[in-house]
């Protein structure tokens, strides 16, 4: 309404001029009062007219904003949905798995330990059999124990060989012989035989070099009595000489020196079934 207020105006005072009608100045002055007023509500009309057009425009623009990023929202968290479902569909296969991987391992554990308590009892058992075997030797430096799941029997130098010599003596054969005995009832057993000496130099035995060679010849010493004399299977027994450098005790005190020089017979179940089943 307010919009033609201008245009009536004008029209008014053009009819008023066009009629002759002679106004008095204050009256004259009213209507340009009247008019300047019309003119600012006019202007003012149209500014904010411009004003709240462009509030429209932002406003459209805002909801046309919106309304992609909600689209883009509901797209991402339908995506969220259909890899939650999935996530679940691939735990619920993965937990199937490792729970039948879990009894396949907890079924190999138990069958490695029934393995494992079954060499302990062999090598229990043969332990008690030796010692029983080798009791009239254990005073003369004999000693039989078990390390690390193999029966160690030990036998000083003396009990076995004059000094610096690697031919065995006639009591170092009847130990020997009681020991295949027993090793005889047991083909599962493999046997290393291990020289070992002090650490004095080797002086005046021919072709002996040194420490090396002793612990060498008298292991083969006793590997030759033991498979030749006593017919126990070569494929079994192993000679390896030490030297020096595995002792019993770091010393060189004469009663020290006797116990490092010794003969080690080591005797280890065959774990053929345990090493197939780590495979």
């Amino acid at each position: 309404m307010k919009n033609l207020a201008l245009p009536i105006f004008v029209l008014v005072l053009i009819t008023s001029f066009s009629s002759c009608v002679v106004l008095s100045p204050k009256k004259y002055n009213g209507l340009l009062a009247q008019r300047d007023s019309l003119s600012l509500g006019w202007e003012a009309s149209h500014i904010k007219i411009a004003s709240l057009e462009e509030e429209i425009a932002s406003l459209r623009s805002d909801t046309s904003s919106l309304n992609s990023r909600l689209a883009g929202l509901e797209a991402r968290a339908q995506g969220l949905d259909d890899n939650l479902s999935s996530l679940r569909s691939n735990s619920s296969t993965e937990i199937s798995k490792l729970s039948a991987d879990l009894q396949k391992r907890e079924a190999r554990l138990k069958e490695v330990e029934e393995i494992l308590r079954k060499r302990d009892e062999a090598t229990n058992a043969l332990k008690n059999k030796l010692q029983k075997a080798l009791l009239g030797f254990q005073q003369s430096g004999l000693t039989v124990d078990i390390r690390n799941g193999k029966v160690y029997v030990s036998l000083t130098d003396k009990l076995l060989f004059s000094s610096g010599s690697i031919v065995i003596d006639d009591k170092g054969k009847l130990v020997l012989k009681e020991l295949a005995m027993v090793l005889k009832t047991q083909p599962e057993i493999n046997i290393s035989v291990e020289g070992h000496t002090d650490n004095q130099r080797v002086v005046n035995l021919g072709q002996i070099k040194d420490n090396w060679d002793l612990s060498v010849l008298r292991a083969t010493s006793v590997v030759r009595f033991l498979t030749e004399g006593e017919n126990i299977e070569n494929s079994r027994i192993t000679a390896t000489g030490k030297g020096e450098y595995q002792p019993i005790e770091q010393g060189s005190t004469p009663d020290i020196r006797s116990r490092n020089r010794r003969i080690e017979i080591v005797l280890s179940p065959k774990l053929d079934e345990l090493y197939n089943l780590i495979k």
